[in-house]
């Protein structure tokens, strides 16, 4: 396998973590899964609540963080029609099985005082919309079968975004790729072509790159904080 399989879990920072926690789990009923402090990171919790068992919604929380402005429109959006800066998060869809699990989670939201906007039928999926907290705009979704390429990429569309035939087939079809089993060096970072992470203090990114993966492999504490016995 040489492709991205689904998604690992995705992290929203927050300056209320206790009170994400409650609105994740008691609004729509996800388990917390994990509380702890991020590694490697100072001064900061990191926190997984559970869609299943291969995939969370994270957290992450330090001081610092409720000293950053919110702006909506650019960093949040708000709703999830309206605009945010590009690169950051439009806005989070979650997913049910079926009709009956959107509604159960529309009731959920309502009766709890959060208002929903849907069910929505966009064809390939039915979609609920409703804000979080600390503006996050979230949806959630359920799709009958898989999304039909055919009918749902656009030939308008396509031609707008400057799109050739051949890439095209390319974004449908990506190229298989014959990987190294993990012997692949790190690229040259004078030469590569990226991207490249950012937000470091000076020359930091270039030491951490430069170590080797072996001993990256390692570099954090990942013993569980609660011993926990078998049986």
């Amino acid at each position: 396998m040489n492709k991205i399989e689904g998604v690992h879990h995705v992290v929203l920072s927050t300056a209320k973590m206790k009170e994400q926690i409650e609105f994740f789990t008691d609004k729509l009923g996800m388990e917390l899964a994990a509380l702890y402090w991020m590694h490697g990171v100072k001064n900061t919790f990191h926190c997984f609540l559970r869609l299943n068992d291969e995939s969370s919604v994270a957290l992450m929380t330090n001081p610092s963080i409720s000293e950053i402005p919110t702006t909506i429109g650019q960093t949040h959006p708000g709703n999830p029609g309206a605009n945010s800066a590009p690169g950051t998060m439009q806005h989070l869809a979650l997913k049910v099985s079926d009709k009956d699990g959107l509604l159960a989670i529309r009731d959920r939201l309502r009766e709890k005082g959060v208002p929903v906007l849907g069910p929505i039928d966009h064809g390939m999926c039915v979609s609920i919309y409703f804000a979080g907290l600390e503006d996050v705009s979230l949806e959630v979704a359920y799709s009958e079968e898989p999304i039909n390429q055919q009918a749902w990429i656009d030939p308008e569309v396509v031609e707008l975004l400057g799109i050739s035939k051949s890439e095209l087939q390319s974004y449908i079809n990506p190229e298989n790729y014959l990987d190294h089993q993990g012997a692949c060096e790190q690229p040259d970072l004078n030469s590569a072509e990226g991207p490249h992470m950012s937000n470091y203090p000076e020359g930091t990114y270039q030491q951490i790159l430069s170590v080797p993966d072996e001993i990256v492999w390692s570099m954090v504490e990942n013993t569980p904080p609660v011993k926990v016995e078998n049986g």
